[in-house]
């Protein structure tokens, strides 16, 4: 039987030398990533940043309090703008939904205009235009403004998906427009898009490190304090700040990613006991 190499429509599948070719050029490439790291560790443990002596300050209560602080902080900014960016979200989704044209086309250039905008010139510009004494207030409300036009996009679109008939069905029993998006249409949207929802939440938690540049006192602040102000005998200990810090953004993100799946599965028993119910 020929082992000749066979075509697609979208791709030839690749001969002997070609997945030769590969073979090499992935073991070249994972030679040259072990490199860099290695070469990274090197030079950052040849200044004793992998020290034992390294992770002493975090054993001190000031230090530990400071790094409590900022994670309120860093909470606070979120809880806030993920609140704000909903609301948001919802009214201009709706307004992208509605039946009159100057609604749709005011709020779709406000979604599109915010979502085009830099979050972090936003910030930098409600900050010293608006919030010069509130760092708080600066951050949440450039991340509100943004995530609420990415949020409005996604409901949107959710909204969208639902099938026509249930729309049509609502209005043949007299129900109005509000009543049936905020009845029949945006609860099925929200139930289907919870998991992108809750993503772009993920992304608003990892924002508000932003806050650090308008000299907000969040999680990522009181880890540059602590690594720019604490001396041990081996040097500042960036290195270990850095993981400390970086292990508990992970965490909380890891913390949304499994509310989202929860939420998720959840969503599906449900409906399945819907189904059985009715059927």
């Amino acid at each position: 039987m020929s082992s000749a190499p066979t075509s697609t429509v979208l791709y030839d599948t690749p001969g002997p030398r070609a997945r030769a070719r590969y073979r090499a050029f992935g073991v070249l490439s994972v030679l040259g990533i072990a490199a860099l790291l290695w070469y990274a560790y090197d030079s950052l443990d040849s200044t004793g940043q992998f020290a034992a002596a390294m992770w002493d300050p975090f054993q001190y209560t000031a230090i530990q309090q400071r790094i409590l602080d900022g994670l309120q902080s860093t909470l606070t900014a979120f809880g806030l703008a993920a609140v704000l960016s909903l609301a948001l979200g919802s009214l201009l989704a709706a307004g992208q939904l509605s039946d009159h044209r100057p609604v749709r086309a005011v709020a779709t250039a406000i979604v599109q205009f915010f979502r085009a905008m830099p979050l972090l010139i936003m910030i930098f510009a409600l900050y010293h235009s608006l919030f010069a004494t509130s760092p708080l207030w600066g951050l949440v409300t450039g991340l509100a403004l943004y995530n609420g036009a990415v949020q409005a996009e996604i409901i949107r679109g959710g909204v969208n998906a639902v099938p026509r008939g249930q729309g049509e069905a609502a209005f043949a029993l007299g129900m109005r427009k509000t009543q049936v998006l905020f009845t029949i249409l945006v609860p099925q949207a929200v139930r289907t898009m919870l998991p992108t929802i809750i993503g772009q939440l993920v992304v608003t938690l990892k924002d508000t490190s932003l806050g650090f540049l308008i000299t907000y006192t969040d999680l990522l602040y009181a880890g540059k304090l602590i690594a720019s102000n604490t001396s041990t005998p081996g040097g500042y200990p960036y290195i270990p700040v850095t993981i400390v810090i970086s292990v508990i953004y992970i965490g909380m993100c890891l913390a949304l990613t499994a509310l989202a799946k929860w939420l998720e599965a959840r969503g599906r028993r449900g409906a399945n006991r819907r189904t059985t119910a009715t059927a």
